[in-house]
């Protein structure tokens, strides 16, 4: 049993004073002002709020620069210089100053960032557009020449787009533009990465006592909203029907807008001059004079007329930008982006590492990346991360399974099954899991909580990780290197083939690779016969057939809660949420028939219900084991076989809803559904099912892992058993040896279900049918019985009954495997037609069936209950 996590005085002290001063923080900045205050040299504008390319009611304020001649003997041309992300407009301001000599200059500050609202409700490209637009507007401009800086590059470009007869010119300046050169060049994929930055940085703002600091810092919600709410992807359309001048000056050192992106705005701009230096991203604000000159030039050749239209671009350059996007023209990613994209691909193995190397591999098929960083990233990530969670079992222990988030990747049957392997493999487990998907986890927490040897396993993790990465990383790059050059002729879609790639190269590393290993066939024949056979479909895949019936059911009888009606005597009828304890209570004249149980209240301490335990078993003499299972239930979900008084304080201790204790009953399992229509004088027994519980039988030589896998019928369920017997897979079963896989005759948790209808005599129906009308108020339902005589059971005696199931009870024959499924259908089409006509009929005598409103609690309800148990 999994240990209680305790948290240390200290620690805890430690996490009050924490929760604390976040409180203060929080409170600080809530009464502190939300303005950011535009600076004394600023004009402020006042402006709608936009919103996915609508202006909203109420008011956001725009601050700006703005700096023109002195004296003003006509209008000068105005220019409008928009800055970057993060920033404001300083970054453009020294521009600005030297243009505003000869032009009316205006630098403003994009919502979002200097002295404009920080708090609006759209941060994209495409509504900071909009921003300027009603900014122009507000001071009567009716065109400008526009200045893009790096990210403000996508906002001059969607204002051309907007409006393109108030657009003189455009200069990118170390702008952004086509989405291929933008970080992994794909937009979902970008997108995915911002949105990591944008939780980051969201969760350390609201997470942090910072009193307000975090909410004005560089790089601060509001950028990553920017990059968040972008989309690049419309940039490249708008460069290419862009028919008016352009200049595009960049650096060649620049390091965070690739000097590719300027060279492939040159190409499908034809009209545009094209001015690279020796400069690098941040010549805006470093070296002014050298920008502000070129601007001016560009711009009084504009005025004049003295620029390059596409309608006069030259023809060579036309022909240039008509040809399509070529991936292969796509730079390496180097300098500071190389960094970054390592530090993505190393993060993005802690969630998958094998899909990780398959995606680099991909990218460096593409050109994105070489193979030597490419390949060191994932090396590390893996690498780290398989020492990580080495570190975390050495560190944490048993303490944390079976708690968030810990529990979302890892059960504690799965560690306990892997603590074998590592002590019987050893250091050899390292290169087996290699190729075995799913069991890195686990094995790797199992050697730290073992305490194997941290300097061994490093050793080994490096030798392992060094063998596998470059082999799946070049595989993937070969393989995409093959669909790169089979797939240019769509060169538009060839990375969606690559993604295409990757997936199939990811399946036949979950599928192929396992078919190498005698348990990964069997595990993949496993899956293949849940599949295949209906008798282990889920629910959602098995029952909208029935569903569709019982609508027209409903539509036949005019009320969709007929059905309710069936068992008066049970709340619904019995369609959820019923109390077995009631149910029991209404049995209660049958005397021994029903095995003994008693109920325990959640609301008495676990002490005390665990004292009635050991009271009710001194009572009716029993031993061990008995029965511990929720009062609401449903397919056997929380039934435990106890045979301790340690497991019967764990369960009770873990559980947070009313218990039933029961004795434990021997013998053969039958499930006897049973209908009477009411005012008829007997009832009938509408279908028998025979339960198996799986049972296997040890040879001395295989252990219980081998012996479930080649099992035709345990190899179906095998991960469920692996589960419910992680303890003891590995244990040898001396010949001859039973080991029962199942305690409880549950179809869902491993028995089989046979059609039993060979068991039916007329002695048994008259036994079932007397036991039935002693429950004043019960038509429908099936009985749960164990007997441990089968000629006794046909006799009507002998027998013990587990439960009694009201109106939802299947007739459970339909899932004898020889049955198809049309067979399986029209038993159950029955059973609800015959559940409709006996509400119906005890409508008719007076029952009132259950409201939509009533029937809706009772599902919340049974909702609470399941959702509180331990």
């Amino acid at each position: 049993m999994i240990t209680r996590f305790r948290v240390r005085p200290k620690a805890r002290w430690l996490l009050w004073g924490y929760l604390g001063l976040l409180l203060a923080s929080h409170l600080f900045r809530l009464i502190s002002p939300k303005s950011h205050p535009a600076d004394p040299d600023e004009k402020v504008q006042l402006v709608r709020p936009v919103a996915s390319d609508r202006e909203l009611e109420g008011q956001a304020r725009i601050a700006y620069r703005q700096i023109q001649p002195a004296a003003l003997n006509e209008s000068p041309p105005t220019i409008l210089l928009v800055h970057g992300s993060p920033g404001d407009n300083d970054e453009v301001s020294a521009i600005a100053s030297l243009l505003g000599s000869r032009f009316r200059a205006i630098a403003p500050d994009l919502p979002g960032f200097g002295g404009s609202s920080w708090d609006v409700p759209d941060y994209s490209n495409r509504a900071h557009a909009r921003y300027l637009l009603q900014l122009l507007d507000s001071l009567h401009i009716p065109s400008a020449h526009l200045v893009g800086f790096s990210m403000g590059g996508g906002v001059v470009l969607q204002l051309e787009a907007l409006a393109p007869g108030r657009v003189r010119s455009i200069t990118m300046l170390s702008a952004i533009g086509a989405q291929e050169y933008e970080l992994l060049g794909d937009y979902y994929l970008n997108h995915a990465i911002h949105g990591l930055q944008l939780a980051g940085l969201w969760l350390l703002r609201e997470g942090t006592p910072h009193f307000g600091w975090l909410d004005d810092a560089m790089l601060s919600v509001s950028y990553a909203r920017n990059f968040f709410d972008t989309d690049q992807r419309p940039l490249r359309g708008i460069l290419e029907r862009y028919a008016g001048p352009m200049l595009i000056l960049q650096g060649e050192h620049d390091v965070l807008v690739n000097p590719a992106v300027a060279r492939e705005h040159a190409r499908i701009v034809p009209q545009a001059e094209l001015r690279m230096d020796q400069g690098d991203h941040f010549a805006a604000f470093a070296r002014p004079e050298a920008m502000a000159q070129p601007i001016a030039d560009f711009v009084d050749r504009v005025e004049r007329g003295a620029v390059a239209t596409r309608a006069t671009a030259e023809p060579d350059r036309l022909a240039a930008a008509a040809r399509p996007f070529d991936p292969r023209s796509l730079p390496k990613i180097e300098g500071f982006a190389l960094v970054i994209v390592i530090l993505l691909i190393m993060g993005a193995t802690l969630v998958s590492e094998d899909l990780t190397c398959i995606a680099t591999g991909l990218m460096i098929a593409r050109g994105t990346i070489g193979f030597l960083p490419g390949t060191v990233a994932c090396f590390l990530g893996i690498f780290f991360g398989d020492l990580l969670v080495f570190l975390a079992g050495r560190t944490l222990g048993r303490a944390v399974l079976g708690r968030a988030p810990l529990s979302w990747f890892l059960s504690p049957e799965a560690v306990a099954l892997s603590s074998q392997w590592v002590e019987q493999q050893g250091a050899a487990l390292v290169f087996m899991t290699r190729l075995l998907p799913g069991t890195r986890l686990p094995s790797y927490f199992a050697a730290g909580m073992l305490r194997t040897s941290l300097a061994r396993f490093t050793l080994y993790f490096f030798i392992a990780c060094a063998l596998w990465t470059p082999l799946l990383v070049g595989f993937s790059a070969a393989f995409g290197e093959a669909a790169q050059q089979v797939l240019t002729v769509f060169q538009r879609k060839a990375f969606l083939y690559l993604l295409v790639t990757g997936l199939v190269l990811f399946l036949a590393l979950k599928l192929v690779i396992p078919l190498f290993t005698y348990r990964g066939r069997r595990l993949l024949l496993s899956r293949w016969r849940r599949l295949t056979r209906w008798e282990f479909w889920p629910r959602w895949a098995f029952y909208p057939p029935v569903v569709l019936y019982i609508l027209w059911l409903a539509l036949r009888h005019r009320s969709l809660t007929v059905f309710t009606a069936a068992n008066p005597a049970i709340p619904g009828g019995g369609f959820v949420g019923e109390s077995k304890a009631g149910i029991l209570r209404g049995l209660a004249s049958a005397g021994d028939v029903v095995a003994g149980w008693e109920l325990l209240p959640v609301t008495l301490p676990a002490a005390d219900r665990a004292a009635r335990v050991h009271a009710f078993r001194e009572r009716l003499g029993l031993g061990w084991p008995v029965v511990l299972k929720p009062d609401v239930g449903e397919r056997g979900s929380g039934v435990a076989i106890v045979r301790s008084e340690g497991e019967v304080r764990g369960y009770l201790e873990a559980t947070r809803s009313d218990t039933l204790v029961q004795q434990f009953v021997p013998g053969q399992e039958f499930g006897v559904f049973y209908i009477r229509h009411p005012g008829e004088e007997r009832g009938t027994i509408f279908s028998i099912t025979d339960k198996r519980l799986l049972t296997l039988t040890g040879d001395g030589r295989r252990n219980l892992q081998d012996l479930i896998l080649q099992d035709e019928r345990a190899v179906c369920m095998a991960p469920l058993h692996f589960r419910r017997h992680a303890a003891r897979l590995t244990a040898v079963p001396a010949a001859g040896e039973p080991v029962p896989l199942v305690e409880l005759g549950t179809h869902c948790r491993g028995a089989v279900f046979l059609d039993g209808e060979w068991v039916r005599t007329p002695a048994l129906e008259r036994a079932i049918d007397e036991l039935s009308r002693r429950f004043e108020g019960f038509y429908f339902g099936r009985y749960d019985i164990r007997t441990t005589d089968l000629t006794e059971f046909q006799q009507g005696r002998g027998f013990r009954v587990l439960e009694l199931n009201g109106a939802t009870a299947e007739a459970t024959s339909i899932y004898d495997p020889t049955n198809r499924i049309g067979a399986a259908y029209r038993t159950l089409f029955t059973q609800w037609r015959l559940l409709f006509e006996v509400g119906a009929a005890n409508i008719a005598r007076g029952a009132r069936p259950a409201t939509i409103g009533e029937l809706w609690q009772l599902v919340r309800r049974h909702r609470e209950e399941t959702r509180g148990r331990g």
